[in-house]
């Protein structure tokens, strides 16, 4: 196995790592910097797009470009044009929540789900983008919305309250998207770090970042820990498989909790990472069918 730091391209809250097989490359975000980067991992071509907000996920389209979470609700992204047009905003009457973490489920829905700014109120919520565009609100009572991922099947879908570390599972109708049976997933006791943003491999095994423990986890579906790999930096922030063979973990990170002193002790935090030889392989993001 073999961590390496693809890009010292230091992001305040990188974020949503994403395989787009269309163009062959890597995009994930800056959170609070406000932009959507891309990297052809072939050539070394890197962009970036800066966004009117502060953008929480992103995920692919299939009718091109992609379907963002930004603190003033969805959208649409064209990157090629670079147009963004909203949708709508779930949470108007909130105005210390914005959009997080969020993924395509193997529908074609897009969920994503709400955090709070301030991490002081537990008045966040998961919400379903169908592809009519009407949105509901699936869940509530979070504070912040993190490690949104599905079985192969698509019927367990896993979240993340990941401030206040309280990790479930539930049952997803594939055929409707309404969910039931919200459980206990991972036992946080004696777990260093905070499940962040995730992603689930071929075999079923939910890879996250744990964030503030300076790793990346693989847990089985019974959520028993299988391995942690150890990362240079305490703040890595979601995990997602990309490369053409799906088998290379690319690792966000962050530098918006440390302080200028800790920053000067963590020279590669804020940088994207790549991890291969686990064994595992991902599966493909499925594209949001609005």
């Amino acid at each position: 196995m073999e961590i390496v730091c693809v890009l010292q391209n230091p992001d305040t809250l990188g974020e949503s790592p994403l395989w787009d097989h269309r163009e062959r490359r890597l995009l994930w975000i800056d959170s609070l910097g406000r932009r959507i980067h891309a990297l052809d991992p072939a050539t070394g071509h890197r962009r970036a797009w800066e966004m009117p907000d502060r953008i929480g996920s992103i995920a692919l389209r299939r009718k091109g470009g992609l379907v963002a979470g930004l603190r003033s609700g969805f959208h649409f992204v064209d990157l090629d044009k670079g147009v963004v047009t909203p949708i709508g905003d779930p949470e108007p009457d909130l105005p210390d929540t914005r959009l997080n973490d969020g993924k395509c489920d193997r529908q074609g829905r897009f969920w994503c789900g709400s955090m709070n700014e301030g991490f002081a109120a537990a008045n966040a919520s998961l919400y379903r983008l169908d592809p009519d565009l009407a949105w509901h609100r699936m869940d509530t009572g979070f504070t912040v919305s993190n490690g949104i991922a599905w079985s192969p099947d698509g019927a367990t879908m896993y979240f993340s309250d990941s401030r206040v570390e309280a990790y479930y599972a539930y049952d997803v109708d594939t055929a409707t998207g309404a969910i039931s049976n919200r459980r206990r997933f991972v036992d946080p006791a004696g777990l260093e770090g905070r499940i962040d943003g995730a992603t689930v491999d071929r075999d079923g095994n939910y890879w996250c970042a744990l964030f503030a423990g300076g790793a990346v986890a693989c847990f089985d579906p019974a959520g028993r820990l299988l391995r942690r790999i150890g990362l240079p930096v305490r703040h890595p922030t979601m995990c997602s498989f990309g490369d053409p063979g799906l088998d290379t973990l690319y690792v966000t990170t962050a530098t918006f909790a440390l302080g200028a002193d800790e920053i000067g002790e963590e020279p590669l935090a804020g940088s994207l990472f790549a991890i291969t030889g686990t064994g595992a392989t991902g599966l493909p993001e499925p594209a949001f069918l609005g």
